[in-house]
């Protein structure tokens, strides 16, 4: 269950000053009880403080205001940091072992706990009403943090909360083409999960378009558009050289239901409302699909984009999910509308892949055979299906559609590890700066800054061979160069967000 239940720690309570009488009559024997509640870890970050320097990390260094150097803090800046660090990595530990903020107060402010010397010294520094209030402080945080997250106890509970997931996944309506390509991409995330044994997976883009069937640009903006901002899927960490971004699964309880813009020019008489016409969505607000079918078939080159497409693929599954269903159940089921339905229907028996029994469809006997099958005594093994895959591809001119794909991303790794190597065979040198007996290494001048002696007031770039100005040229405060054109009649909201889409194209090239 999720940690931060209201009912066991709330950030609401308030805090209060232990007493004279129960100072005198608190022995040892109660602090042992109370750290023993408490992992191991804990205990030794509240008894003895951070003897490993894990919290220390950028306490006491920061960039400058050009963000080019890396300055030293001061002193006693630098310990405060520290020190926070570990007074927020203790509120965890005693949120998460379902603690209350007066048990947090009376860690901290014990004498012989190393791990609460902060909060020891704001109460020596500015009295106990600023101590709670600080304290208070980071007791809602911490809890605000433990309360959004899931304990695992054992690879069980992994396997569970993945398998609820998926259920959850299924049961969501993912309208229009933007939805469907949506939830390819995030069964292709959710089978690496699978993989990894949690939520927390690492997946390269061309890893996730191979596996979803689909392209590059697609994926992305289906992580932009739907995916991120439905709080489906979260980067942890961009990937770099090697190594693949590093992703999140969540629980979509952002999701939103996915408008479709409609055209300016429709072919589509509007509703009147005295005849209380178009009173309902077209589509149901629940869904009911097989998506392990969904996810084997997806890779597969017959439904491509220019081929059977997504909504194939949510037909089939739902079919596969619950044989005989008529037109109007299978828009409820699979959330695509009715147009849609029935184009892909008859496209789908063309084929011989579906058969029809007056209003109900259902699949032919041994159309997903390899894949799953939809009777109840057959038995569904690893075998080549009767129609064959590669020849409905033939049939929808989508055949070699993936073996291209990864011809071209093999060609796209293979040029950028290149990069790397060249790269790494001319390093460049680092300052370094010795703070407490620690080096801290300074970043290089990188290869798109221009050198300071370029530099003008105001600005301006200087030309080092005439030493004037360069027009339509400036220097961001990042080192950089900006070309100013005077056809460029953008706003500065236009340009960052300019700036945000060639940083996220990098980033995903990259």
């Amino acid at each position: 269950m999720p940690y931060g239940d209201p009912a066991s720690h709330s950030p609401k309570q308030s805090l209060h000053a232990p007493t004279r009488q129960s100072e005198a009559t608190r022995g040892s024997h109660d602090w042992s009880l109370s750290l023993g509640s408490l992992p191991r870890a804990a205990a030794d970050l509240i008894l003895l403080g951070d003897l490993t320097g894990r919290y220390a990390s950028g306490s006491y260094a920061r960039l400058a205001t050009g963000g080019r150097t890396v300055v030293p803090r001061p002193d006693r800046q630098g310990a405060s940091e520290h020190g926070h660090r570990v007074t927020a990595a203790i509120a965890c530990y005693v949120a998460r072992a379902h603690g209350t903020v007066d048990q947090l107060l009376r860690l901290l402010l014990q004498p012989d706990h190393e791990g609460g010397r902060h909060a020891q010294t704001v109460l020596v520094r500015s009295g106990h009403a600023r101590a709670r209030a600080y304290v208070q402080r980071v007791w809602e945080t911490a809890c605000a943090l433990v309360g959004s997250t899931t304990s695992v106890e054992s690879r069980n509970h992994v396997h569970e909360a993945l398998a609820a997931l998926r259920a959850r996944i299924e049961a969501t309506p993912w309208p229009g083409e933007r939805g469907r390509t949506a939830l390819r991409v995030l069964l292709a995330h959710l089978s690496f999960a699978e993989v990894a044994g949690g939520r927390r997976h690492a997946a390269s883009e061309r890893q996730t378009a191979e596996a979803a069937g689909l392209s590059r640009q697609t994926v992305r903006s289906a992580y932009d558009n739907v995916l991120k901002p439905g709080g489906w899927l979260q980067r942890l960490k961009v990937g770099r050289g090697a190594e693949g971004s590093v992703w999140y699964l969540g629980d979509g309880l952002n999701a939103q239901p996915v408008l479709v813009a409609s055209r300016d020019q429709t072919t589509q008489r509007p509703p009147d409302r005295a005849l209380e016409e178009w009173s309902s969505p077209e589509t149901a607000t629940t869904a009911d699909i097989d998506s392990t079918v969904l996810a084997r078939l997806m890779p597969l080159d017959a439904f491509a984009q220019q081929g059977l497409g997504s909504s194939a693929l949510l037909i089939l599954s739902a079919l596969h999910a619950n044989p005989q269903q008529d037109a109007s159940d299978l828009i409820a089921t699979t959330a695509i509308s009715r147009a849609t339905a029935y184009r892909t229907l008859r496209r789908l028996k063309s084929l011989g892949l579906v058969n029809a029994a007056g209003s109900l469809w259902a699949l032919v006997p041994r159309a997903l055979e390899g894949v799953g099958n939809s009777l109840a005594e057959a038995v569904t093994q690893p075998a080549t299906p009767t129609l064959g895959w590669e020849r409905v591809a033939a049939l929808c001119g989508t055949a070699g559609v993936g073996v291209r794909r990864k011809a071209a991303h093999a060609a796209e790794r293979a040029a950028y590890r290149a990069a790397l190597e060249h790269l790494a065979a001319r390093p460049s040198k680092a300052a370094v700066v010795v703070q407490d007996g620690r080096l801290v290494v300074v970043p290089p001048v990188r290869g798109d800054e221009i050198p300071p002696s370029w530099h003008a007031p105001g600005g301006a770039v200087i030309d080092p061979s005439t030493g004037l100005p360069v027009p339509g040229w400036r220097v961001a405060t990042d080192g950089r160069l900006i070309h100013i054109s005077p056809d460029d009649d953008r706003s500065y909201d236009e340009l960052t967000t300019a700036h945000q889409q060639a940083v996220l194209a990098w980033e995903s090239i990259a």
